[in-house]
């Protein structure tokens, strides 16, 4: 029975050690290789902008539009190379949207009373704005007007910045980023230069093949395209889940975005909007 125990011993004591041995000198040496081969994956980082990203989405889905615009700022402006960056530029840009485009209340915007002979280009004009930007942000469904109506009128400073490698129309307001709208499709020249400047040349509406006016009972549901001054070419619509069927086949060249993004886009600019094209 005696040797019974010694034998158990000496097995736990020269098991041991060389379990010991293997952790401490065999396994270290076989992790090292592997990782010299590239075999090891690292352990994933720690995503700690998640949070606050989160965050930021839950003040959006709570109504708190206000909240939710000034913490999406301050998140891009925390984590400029983050890994929900692009996520918070859309998010933002939806939030810009739906605090200018309602009658959210917000300082950059005024109250205009509607006077005697007031129509809506007029209006427009006279206020540097679209008369489809007022259409949008007051909710009206025509551009019929009443003396004493109370209009919200806001005054942004938009420009746009076209990015064709990263597919993206970027739209400024006063030179700070607004939104960003991804482009389906494109349809450029094989060479063109690594800058343009140019500007909006004109919105166009179209029905059934034909352009129409903002008047026509027809323009809230047309088919939007944005023409580029000079040779740029133009903004074009394809379809998207709200606009399945398109009947204005797409020009020779331009970049074609979803519908809902081009009709939003064309009530916010003018022709006297800027516009970069870069690589």
């Amino acid at each position: 029975m005696k040797w019974l125990l010694v034998l158990l011993l000496a097995l736990a004591i020269f098991g041991g050690a060389a379990w010991f041995g293997y952790n401490t000198f065999v396994k270290e040496e076989i992790e090292v290789k592997k990782e010299q081969r590239g075999e090891i994956t690292p352990p994933p980082a720690v995503d700690v902008s998640l949070p606050e990203f989160q965050a930021a989405a839950q003040l959006r889905q709570g109504g708190k539009l206000a909240e939710a615009r000034d913490a999406l700022i301050a998140f891009i402006q925390k984590y400029p190379s983050g890994k929900h960056l692009d996520e918070a530029r859309d998010l933002l840009g939806e939030v810009n949207i739906e605090i200018l485009l309602s009658r959210y209340p917000s300082p950059e915007k005024n109250e205009y009373v509607v006077k005697p002979g007031d129509v809506l280009a007029k209006i427009a004009r006279k206020l540097k704005t679209t008369p489809e930007m007022i259409m949008r942000m007051n909710n009206m469904s025509g551009t019929m007007l009443h003396i004493g109506e109370h209009l919200l009128i806001s005054h942004p400073d938009f420009s746009m910045t076209i990015q064709r490698k990263t597919n993206l129309v970027v739209l400024l307001n006063h030179g700070v980023f607004f939104k960003q709208y991804h482009v389906q499709e494109a349809k450029l020249p094989p060479k063109q230069p690594a800058k343009i400047t140019t500007r909006v040349a004109e919105t166009l509406a179209w029905k059934d093949g034909k352009r129409i006016g903002i008047g026509s009972k027809d323009y809230l549901a047309s088919t939007k395209w944005i023409r580029l001054a000079g040779a740029s070419g133009y903004l074009y619509s394809v379809p998207d889940s709200a606009h399945p069927n398109l009947d204005q086949p797409p020009p020779p060249v331009g970049l074609g975005m979803a519908a809902t993004d081009l009709e939003e886009l064309s009530s916010l600019v003018n022709s006297r909007t800027p516009v970069t094209i870069i690589d």
